[in-house]
């Protein structure tokens, strides 16, 4: 006997089918919830099944970003053989059928059957690493969407209170920017001090000892900005209590994406690979840790064309009769996150043509008369075979 387990997962609970063979289903549907009880009972299931046939079941289920989690660790956890599928995949044997069945049932019952009819590999389960990278680097990425939509909205409060503050310090979000704007937020309270008073609040808040040519410079342009700028002081307290809000905001992500990067850095620096990759002209540290982290172990994907896909940037095809389409964009069905990490990668290694080997390819692809973005699309499909031949050869990038 063969016996599986199909696993539809849903939010909180799963329903199972067992089979104890090719089209012999063992008992019926068996639903529990994600809890110590339910999947304690869940295992008296599948030990049942094992007494039945005398071999322990294999476990079909699908992803389902993290609602799945809990199951493959128990699943780990209790040493089962498990396969988690690509959605799309489970939706292309549904289809298959004539008559048209949605229910966590029919589901579970579809995911036992197509272990039988495919070629299905088991679940490798990834480093703790690379598991543990992925989540800081997708909460890096989280956290930065939300520092960036935060700036937008100091910028323009700014712009109502104090703005000629911009460009006194260089960087506006600098820790003394912030802090010396938190305590004057406005030209007159600014000018209501002396220019030594101004060097003196900037050099304790940039924690120098003594006065030097920064502090002086940034307090002079400081008390020029305050003259300039067009009122002295809000005719609106509502933008001071929203400036003080933000930039705490500001500060409090700062803070946070600091021990994001530090834990990033320190967990993607015990990877090999992590040096590999990085010998890529155009890919720094964060793009490094996101691409090892996204690909997951290498040994997944037996040729650079599957990697490709699952990062989304193969080309669609569609053809019917005599019909084939010329233009056929990328399928985009991989992994977003991979597919944007490659892209920034490409641009940062065409700008000031940082990775000449790219560039010469780009290049090559324009004078085709390829536009910008089906040349990009060129350039990070070379990407990935690139870091396909690092990753399995163990062997860095070499430009020659």
């Amino acid at each position: 006997m063969n016996p599986v387990i199909g696993l539809d997962v849903s939010k909180g609970e799963s329903h199972a089918q067992a089979f104890a063979d090719r089209g012999t289903p063992y008992g019926k549907i068996f639903r529990f919830k994600h809890d110590l009880d339910g999947l304690a009972s869940f295992l008296r299931y599948a030990q049942e099944l094992e007494s039945f046939t005398g071999k322990r079941a294999a476990v079909v289920l699908e992803a389902t970003g993290h609602y799945h989690s809990p199951v493959v660790q128990f699943l780990d956890e209790h040493q089962f053989v498990h396969i988690v599928i690509n959605p799309l995949l489970s939706h292309q044997a549904k289809k298959a059928n004539l008559r048209k069945v949605k229910t966590d049932a029919a589901d579970a019952y579809q995911l036992g059957e197509m272990f039988y009819k495919e070629e299905l590999e088991p679940y490798k389960k990834r480093g703790q690493y690379l598991m543990n990278l992925r989540y800081l680097t997708r909460q890096h990425e989280s956290l930065t969407d939300m520092y960036v939509q935060a700036k937008l909205q100091f910028q323009a409060v700014l712009d109502q209170v104090f703005p000629e503050y911009h460009g006194v310090f260089g960087d506006l979000y600098a820790k003394v920017s912030l802090r010396f704007l938190a305590l004057y937020p406005t030209s007159q309270a600014v000018l209501a001090m002396s220019e030594q008073d101004v060097m003196t609040h900037i050099q304790n808040l940039a924690g120098y000892v003594n006065p030097n040519v920064w502090t002086l410079e940034r307090a002079q342009k400081l008390m020029a900005a305050a003259e300039r700028n067009p009122f002295k002081e809000t005719a609106f307290p509502s933008h001071l209590i929203s400036l003080e809000l933000l930039i705490n905001l500001l500060l409090q992500y700062q803070e946070h994406l600091s021990k994001l990067d530090q834990s990033i850095e320190e967990l993607a620096q015990q990877l090999l690979e992590y040096d590999l990759i990085q010998s890529i002209p155009g890919i720094g540290t964060k793009l490094a840790a996101t691409i090892l982290a996204e690909i997951g172990e290498i040994d997944r994907f037996d040729h650079a064309k599957k990697l490709i896909a699952f990062a989304g940037i193969d080309p669609s095809v569609f053809s019917s009769g005599k019909f084939t389409a010329t233009r056929n964009p990328i399928t985009k069905r991989g992994s977003r996150k991979l597919r944007t990490a490659l892209y920034q990668a490409v641009r940062c290694g065409l700008r000031s043509s940082r990775n000449k080997k790219l560039r010469l390819y780009y290049d090559k692809k324009r004078a085709e008369g390829k536009l910008f973005k089906v040349a990009v699309i060129a350039c990070a499909n070379k990407l990935i075979h690139w870091i396909y031949a690092i990753l399995t050869k163990k062997e860095a990038f070499r430009l020659d």
